[in-house]
């Protein structure tokens, strides 16, 4: 797949709640824009890799165009698509074919006309005959003829192509690059189940408000993405490829997390799905807590979820620059860490400001060696001798007098840490001896910090499935004890 930073990009303009996000999804092929009915559901400007036949583009969904003052959320929204314009190299300005062309249009046209961006006017939910008024009025806006699509429906992708196609060249193919071949692990060694080259996926998530968006924007050096004071700005999970010292990093912003009880709000239900989906694929997972309210319940319960997804896992205190008795507060929330997340040991906590950048070189350390404890792949030899010793140390208990047998482990899986171990009567097993194992492998083999997922496996009885096996099902009588002729 082509790399986004590479390709041309073409900016999706307009007044809210005419389709933008939809056609946004048309043109990736993929519904990862919010779509709601409700005007103004964008506020970030998001980004996708976009394939429309042969041609190859990044395509910048934007907030509606709202003529605001510029220190309120509607302002700043509009400096996010005033960004989006000036990066583009064509700006669709899409319009409600079915509304026909209102004043707010006409303002905008004229707007985006003097930015000197070159545009192609859209006109969108253009299918049958609702919107010919519409389609007819726009020739006043002088943008030439508009493009009728449904974005909806996918009809007239064919005429939007041929709009397109002055403005964006022709694709080159890459040149495949040669795979190294992978070296044999020897006894000891432990390596990256993934390829070294790859962006890591950093998901940063928490309460609404409590500075996801400013803690991004300070990474990127630039004002990327919609801040302020009300709480929910953030809506949809923005990625956002990034290069921190030379390795690749895609961010994503997630819209805050409430108490499921207090969602009321179809559009913030929404918004929650996309942020589990964003946990879902990322590889670490950063909780921002503001330090000013402390640790909450719910604080505990978004990272439960990112464990039980088997996400690596950091957490961060946020606005630690006016945070009050700081040491007080660093070891009071670590030490409610350890009792509310008892099933992992050892999460790293950092401190950090958003706003001022303090901390934030320690959040990516946390995170880069969180990565590389959630990759590992321990050899086989290096696993079973830990398990010797483990077994040494805690023999498994007997159930009902009898022994159980542990025979060995393997790895099955890296991201997360995921083994199975095999014996027999593996199901009689306490759970107190199931997480034993779990923490010595935590403390022996350095995955401290790391969600692990540990699996028995018990050797199958052979005779189970036979007659003698099953003392309470009835013998099949012989044909010589039946009463009359056989049946036919």
């Amino acid at each position: 797949m082509s790399n986004t930073d590479s390709l041309p990009r073409v900016a999706i303009v307009g007044r809210p709640n005419v389709g933008k996000s939809t056609l946004f999804n048309r043109l990736v092929g993929r519904k990862l824009a919010l779509v709601d009915d409700m005007p103004g559901v964008t506020r970030d400007r998001r980004e996708g890799l976009a394939k429309l036949f042969d041609l190859e583009f990044t395509v910048v969904d934007t907030a509606g165009f709202e003529d605001a003052d510029a220190a309120s959320l509607a302002g700043r929204m509009r400096q996010q698509t005033d960004a989006a314009v000036g990066d583009a190299v064509v700006a669709l300005l899409v319009f409600d074919a079915r509304a026909g062309v209102t004043p707010l249009d006409k303002h905008f046209a004229d707007w985006l006309r003097k930015r000197g961006t070159p545009l192609i006017l859209v006109a969108n939910k253009a299918e049958g005959r609702a919107g010919e008024l519409g389609v007819a009025e726009s020739y006043a806006l002088g943008l030439g003829d508009p493009i009728q699509i449904s974005a909806e429906h996918g009809e007239g992708m064919a005429d939007l192509f041929e709009a397109l196609m002055p403005h964006i060249d022709a694709p080159v193919e890459d040149e495949p690059e040669e795979e190294a071949l992978g070296e044999g692990l020897e006894d000891g060694e432990i390596e990256l189940d993934v390829e070294p080259t790859g962006p890591l996926k950093l998901a940063i998530v928490g309460r609404p408000n409590a500075g996801k968006s400013t803690l991004i924007n300070t990474l990127l050096g630039e004002a990327r993405l919609v801040v302020g004071p009300e709480a929910g700005i953030t809506r949809d999970s923005i990625a956002i490829p990034w290069d921190y010292h030379g390795m690749p990093v895609r961010l994503v912003d997630t819209a805050g997390l409430r108490k499921r009880a207090k969602v009321s709000d179809k559009l913030e239900r929404m918004a929650a799905t996309d942020t589990k989906l964003a946990i879902d694929f990322a590889e670490v997972v950063v909780l921002l807590l503001d330090s000013t309210l402390g640790l909450e319940s719910q604080d505990l319960r978004i990272a439960d979820l990112v464990l039980s997804e088997g996400r690596a896992l950091v957490i961060a205190l946020n606005k630690w620059d006016v945070a009050h008795d700081q040491s007080s507060l660093f070891q009071g929330v670590r030490k409610a860490l350890d009792d509310g997340l008892s099933q992992i040991r050892g999460v790293p906590l950092v401190a950090l400001s958003g706003q001022t950048g303090k901390g934030l070189d320690l959040m990516m350390k946390a995170v880069t060696e969180a990565r590389t404890k959630w990759s590992r792949r321990v050899s086989t030899s290096q696993l079973n001798r830990w398990f010797e010793n483990a077994l040494d140390r805690n023999p498994p208990p007997a159930a009902g007098g009898t022994r159980i047998k542990l025979r060995y482990v393997t790895q099955v899986a890296a991201r997360p840490p995921s083994f199975i171990i095999f014996g027999n009567r593996t199901e009689d097993l306490p759970a107190s001896y199931g997480r034993y194992l779990v923490n010595s492998l935590r403390d022996d083999l350095d995955f401290e910090g790391v969600p692990i997922r540990l699996n028995f496996r018990g050797s199958k009885n052979p005779f189970a499935d036979s007659p003698r096996g099953k003392p309470d099902s009835p013998r099949p009588k012989p044909d010589s004890h039946r009463r009359g002729p056989p049946k036919r």
